[in-house]
C-alpha cells in the first residue's frame, strides 16, 4: 500500500497577526505566540492521525515550501516563536517525531532572508577550505534542483537546538526549486515557492531591460535570482521588520486589499504633492491627475494574484506559470538530467494562499503536466473568498501527488470541510495514493470535524481582525 514520503506546506506566515497558524491575544489584533493557535494544534493532530496509517516505519520528509516563517511584516522574535510552537507539536519532548530528522526548507519571498543567510553560509564554507592564494568564485545564488547539497539554516537550527530532545533535527535550505526522481527516471516532482511566476519578483529584471533595452532577459534560474534577490529581499523579507517604519509598511499592506482605502490614500498624497511640490495655481488642476496614477499604482500592488478572488489561477496568473515552467524550470531540469524529460512531471507551488489540482499542457513537457498549489494560512480579505484555502501537498514513494485539502473559506461555518483532491485528465491511469488516503479520511469524524470547525471559528475572527487594521489611521 501506498505510504506518505513526503509532506509539503507552503504560506503559513507564522508570526503574521492574520495568519490562522499564529496565535492572537484575547480580544486584540496582536499575535501571542507563547501559545499555539487552536487551528494548528488541531492541524497536527490531523497530520499525527494520518501518518500514524503509514505501513512502512520510515518517517516523511517535511518540505516547507516558502513563506513559512513571517520575516516581511513581523519581527524576528514573533516569527521564531511561532515557529517553535510548530516545532513542539511535530518533534514532542515526550513522544515520538512526527518527520524525519531532515526537514527541507524552500525559502519564498517573505522568508527570503532565510536563504541570503544561507547561501553566506554556504560560501564561507565553500571559500573556508580554499588556499588564500586562490581566485575566489562569485558566490552562487542558487542550490541543484535534484540531489542537492543543503545548506545548514542557521537561524532554523538555532532555534532547534533550544531543544534537547531534538538533538539529530536538522533544517537544510534548498533554492528555489527542489526535485525529486524515481529510480526508473519516469516520475519527477518538484517544489518550488512559486513567486516568480509573478512578474513583481522580477523587477529589477525589467527595470534593467527598460533602461538597456539591448540586454538579453536572463533564462537561467539562477541569473533571475541574482538580479532581482536584493530587490525581494528588501521588500518583501525586511522592510516590515524595521523599527517603527516597518509597522507602518504592515498598516499599509493591509489597507492595500481594500479599494476604498487605496483611494483615500492616493487622494491624500496625491494633495500633499502637488501642494508642497508644485505652484499654488496648479495644485487644483495637479491633485487629480496625480490622483488617479497614484490609485493605479498603489491599486496594482495589492492586486496581485493572490488578490485576485475570481478564480484559483487568473489567466495572468497562469501566463505567468507557463512562463516560469517553459523558462528557467524547463531550463534547468535538462541540464541537470542529461537533456532528458522525464515522463511524468508533477509541479508543486504554493504563493497564490488559493489551493488547486490540475494537469496542464506546457511546452517542452510531457503531454500532460500534474500542478499542485499548497494555498496558504492568512486570511487576505474581509469577506470569505471561496478560491482561498490552505493544502497539505502528500507524495507517496513512487511519487504519486495528492492534495490534501484543509479548508477553503467559506461564508456558512457548516462548509469547512477536509478533502482529497488529485489532478487528473481524460484517460490519466488511476492514482492509488489517491485512493487509500480516501479510505483514510472520514471528514466527518474526529480529528478532522475538530479541525474543521477550529477554522470555521477563526476565520471570520482573522477577518474581523483585518476589518479593523484596514479601518485605523496612520
Amino acid at each position: 500500500m501506498p505510504d506518505i514520503r513526503y509532506v509539503c506546506f507552503s504560506d503559513m506566515h507564522l508570526g503574521a497577526d492574520n495568519s490562522l497558524l499564529t496565535n492572537l491575544r484575547p480580544g486584540s489584533v496582536d499575535a501571542d505566540p507563547i501559545k499555539p493557535s487552536p487551528v494548528l494544534t488541531r492541524l497536527v493532530a490531523c497530520l499525527r492521525e494520518l501518518i500514524s496509517k503509514n505501513e512502512s516505519p520510515t518517517k516523511p520528509t517535511l518540505i516547507l515550501n516558502g513563506d513559512i516563517l513571517e520575516l516581511a511584516l513581523a519581527t524576528d522574535n514573533v516569527a521564531a516563536m511561532a515557529f517553535e510552537r510548530f516545532i513542539e507539536l511535530i518533534l514532542p519532548a515526550s513522544g515520538s517525531s512526527l518527520f524525519d530528522q531532515t526537514i527541507l526548507y524552500i525559502p519564498g519571498n517573505h522568508d527570503h532572508h532565510l536563504w541570503e543567510t544561507a547561501r553566506e553560509t554556504q560560501y564561507v564554507n565553500f571559500i573556508s577550505g580554499k588556499p588564500w592564494s586562490d581566485v575566489l568564485e562569485v558566490p552562487w545564488h542558487t542550490t541543484s534542483m535534484f540531489a542537492p547539497d543543503a545548506v545548514p539554516g542557521s537561524f532554523m537550527n538555532g532555534l532547534l537546538r533550544r531543544y534537547p530532545h531534538a538533538n539529530g533535527t536538522v533544517v537544510g535550505t534548498v533554492y528555489p526549486n527542489f526535485g525529486v526522481v524515481s529510480a526508473d527516471g519516469q516520475r519527477c516532482v518538484i517544489f518550488s515557492h512559486g513567486h516568480f511566476t509573478e512578474s513583481i519578483y522580477m523587477l529589477m529584471t525589467t527595470f534593467r531591460t527598460v533602461v538597456f533595452p539591448g540586454r538579453n532577459v536572463p533564462q537561467q534560474v539562477w541569473d533571475i535570482e541574482a538580479e532581482n534577490f536584493a530587490w525581494i529581499d528588501f521588500y518583501w523579507s525586511m522592510l516590515g521588520r524595521s523599527g517603527d517604519i516597518g509597522h507602518d509598511i504592515d498598516l499599509l499592506y493591509d489597507k492595500f486589499t481594500d479599494e476604498g482605502q487605496v483611494k483615500k490614500i492616493a487622494a491624500t498624497l496625491a494633495s500633499r504633492l502637488a501642494h508642497q511640490y508644485g505652484p499654488r495655481w496648479l495644485a487644483p488642476l495637479l491633485t487629480p491627475v496625480l490622483k488617479f496614477i497614484l490609485a493605479r499604482t498603489l491599486g496594482a500592488a495589492g492586486n496581485m494574484e493572490r488578490g485576485n478572488a475570481d478564480q484559483a489561477l487568473s489567466p495572468d496568473g497562469e501566463a505567468g506559470l507557463r512562463a516560469y515552467l517553459e523558462g528557467p524550470l524547463r531550463e534547468q531540469i535538462l541540464r541537470e538530467l542529461d537533456q532528458t524529460m522525464p515522463p511524468q512531471v508533477t509541479f508543486v507551488f504554493g504563493h497564490t494562499h488559493k489551493p488547486f489540482e490540475a494537469d496542464m499542457h506546457f511546452r517542452g513537457y510531457p503531454d500532460w503536466a500534474s500542478i499542485y498549489n499548497s494555498g496558504g494560512w492568512v486570511v487576505d480579505s474581509v469577506a470569505p473568498q471561496p478560491v482561498a484555502g490552505g493544502a497539505a501537498i502528500l507524495v507517496d514513494e513512487n511519487l504519486n501527488a495528492v492534495s490534501l485539502r484543509l479548508y477553503n473559506e467559506a461564508p456558512d461555518p457548516s462548509r469547512y470541510a477536509v478533502r482529497v483532491e488529485c489532478a487528473s485528465h481524460p484517460g490519466a491511469e488511476a492514482n492509488p495514493f489517491y485512493q487509500r488516503l480516501l479510505s483514510l479520511i472520514d471528514a466527518s469524524m474526529n480529528p478532522w470535524r475538530a479541525f474543521s470547525d477550529a477554522v470555521a471559528d477563526a476565520v471570520p475572527l482573522y477577518a474581523r481582525n483585518l476589518q479593523s487594521e484596514i479601518n485605523s489611521k496612520f
